[in-house]
């Protein structure tokens, strides 16, 4: 098998578009790829011409003659994919024809979240002519999930950002960082200023487990921890128990593994990382040496990815047990059943992946000392409690079931769904919506590529029906706006303390920093510029 997708795939599809013989999938448009856990590569059709490692922003594709003993697993799975799923009939995706406006020149679109989905959606419009593209963002630094999100043991998956990279030195890119849509600019402003609006500001806090005691100190978001040890600018002052021997994660999802995996990971390994300091230091404090995940079906209905669950078994410093029995019916279950026969090795630390148990409340008055579980069983797909229940000692519980968006000022919010509600990204026309506040939060990092594609194409089918309104009035610089000579003097900054430790980068992780390492590039032009309290 020439080329083989292993377990850093991002599923943006680029690979796709590239490969000259169709042998990659499933491909936009193709029943399962929202869903896909990864893309595969056909074993027959592949003519080994390396055209998808060269497109991939995440060197997911190596060569089979390449591959470690650790990614040889990944051999089975793609060929695998092609037995259940055969292609043979499905046309080229590289050739389907691309959305073309009739009029382009001079359009003006405001994105709001410099993430992955907003800098997918600046990408597919200024493939376009003469058109310019300002992306918004509140936080000083751009990249969103793919920098305050990926854990910083996956150095790989954070690759995506040299594409992000590339998008922003397009002409009719800028940057207005640091200013915060809602609050510094409404959507009444942006509308007047620019032909189109995009919104895609993710989904920035997380699902509630709603049992008694969440509230307590101890019991955590995961979605919060995450952007701790990755440095996020709102989460630099936390601290969290680290002192009982414990912790447990409610969830089995990636995210889970990610927060299981961080808080059981050697210091050291993690110090060549671009792990925030401050996690950093205290980790290397850190009294946990297991982390049990809580999943409240069985096995087979686990929430984490077939490549996150290899990734997790070849570690050679944690190890890894499934409590109970496993019955084998797939590739992810089959892991999981020779995850449950391992003999245990004294001494290291431990991540215990348990099944059928359900959250029942948190142990503890002023602080968590552990949680009380119930053991479910899977009726018609619904975890159901048994009665049985049990309580785990812990000094940190961490809920991981999934992210939440929050309601966007001056926007229409379903409660129920936590999404805009939009016909594929339109709201409005001149209003528009992509990724996890567009569809809920499903999906990778690539999957926002198709998704803000989407989105893209109901702004052009609006600029060709002539329902969008050309601007009145300029959205003028904030006092503390940074743009893209701003972000890469902080980009400098970082990659320079980064050299001097042996690391790729040293994140700057308050506000005063990086507004400090961006300093000749901060725009102070106290006559046209507006003050924002606080910034």
């Amino acid at each position: 098998m020439p080329y083989v997708v292993t377990q850093s795939c991002c599923s943006d599809a680029a690979c796709v578009l590239a490969c000259p013989v169709n042998a990659i999938h499933p491909a936009p448009g193709e029943p399962g790829f929202a869903e896909a856990e990864m893309l595969y590569v056909d074993p027959v059709t592949c003519v080994d011409c390396g055209a998808c490692a060269t497109a991939c922003p995440v060197d997911a594709l190596q060569p089979h003659t390449k591959l470690t003993d650790q990614q040889l697993p990944f051999v089975e799975i793609n060929a695998g994919y092609y037995r259940d799923h055969p292609h043979a009939d499905r046309t080229p995706l590289a050739l389907v024809p691309k959305h073309r406006a009739s009029r382009t020149e001079g359009l003006r679109v405001a994105v709001v979240g410099a993430g992955p989905a907003g800098m997918y959606a600046a990408d597919e419009l200024l493939k376009l002519p003469g058109v310019e593209v300002d992306v918004f963002d509140r936080l000083p630094t751009p990249h969103g999930l793919a920098r305050y999100g990926v854990a910083p043991d996956h150095p790989k998956t954070k690759q995506v950002i040299e594409l992000f990279s590339q998008i922003e030195r397009e002409p009719g890119f800028r940057y207005r960082l640091n200013v915060e849509a809602g609050t510094d600019v409404s959507v009444d402003e942006l509308r007047s200023s620019y032909h189109a609006v995009i919104y895609a500001v993710g989904a920035a806090t997380d699902r509630r487990l709603g049992v008694p005691g969440e509230d307590l100190p101890g019991s955590v978001s995961a979605t919060v921890l995450v952007a701790w040890y990755n440095g996020h600018p709102d989460a630099d002052d936390n601290d969290y128990p680290l002192a009982s021997e414990r912790a447990v994660v409610v969830g089995n999802g990636n995210v889970a593994l990610d927060v299981a995996r961080i808080l059981t990971s050697d210091p050291d390994r993690l110090a060549t990382t671009d792990i925030s300091d401050r996690a950093l230091l205290a980790l290397r404090d850190s009294s946990i040496r297991e982390v049990v995940l809580l999943g409240r079906r069985g096995p087979a209905d686990a929430a984490f990815t077939l490549p996150e669950l290899i990734g997790l078994s070849n570690l050679d410093d944690i190890d890894v047990a499934v409590e109970g029995e496993v019955a084998v019916t797939s590739a992810k279950t089959q892991i999981l059943a020779e995850l449950a026969a391992r003999t245990p090795a004294p001494g290291r630390r431990r991540i215990v992946l348990r099944f059928h148990a359900a959250p029942v409340r948190m142990l503890g008055d002023d602080q968590v000392e552990g949680i009380e579980v119930v053991r479910t069983e899977v009726v018609d797909g619904r975890a159901v409690p048994t009665g049985e229940t049990e309580q785990i000692e812990a000094g940190l519980v961490l809920r991981a079931i999934g992210y939440r968006a929050r309601p966007v000022s001056g926007l229409p919010f379903d409660e129920d769904r936590a999404l805009v509600p939009n016909d594929g990204g339109r709201v409005e026309p001149g209003l528009y919506v992509g990724g996890w506040i567009k569809r809920g939060a499903t999906g990778f990092l690539g999957t926002n590529k198709s998704c803000s594609k989407e989105t893209v194409d109901r702004l052009l089918d609006d600029l060709d029906a002539g329902l969008l309104t050309a601007p009145t009035s300029v959205v003028p610089p904030f006092e503390y706006e940074l743009d893209h000579r701003g972000w890469l003097a902080i980009d400098r900054a970082e990659r320079a303390l980064g050299e001097v430790a042996g690391r790729p980068r040293v994140k700057l992780t308050d506000r005063p920093a990086l507004r400090e390492a961006a300093v000749p590039a901060v725009r102070r032009n106290a006559g046209r510029a507006r003050v924002r309290a606080g910034r």
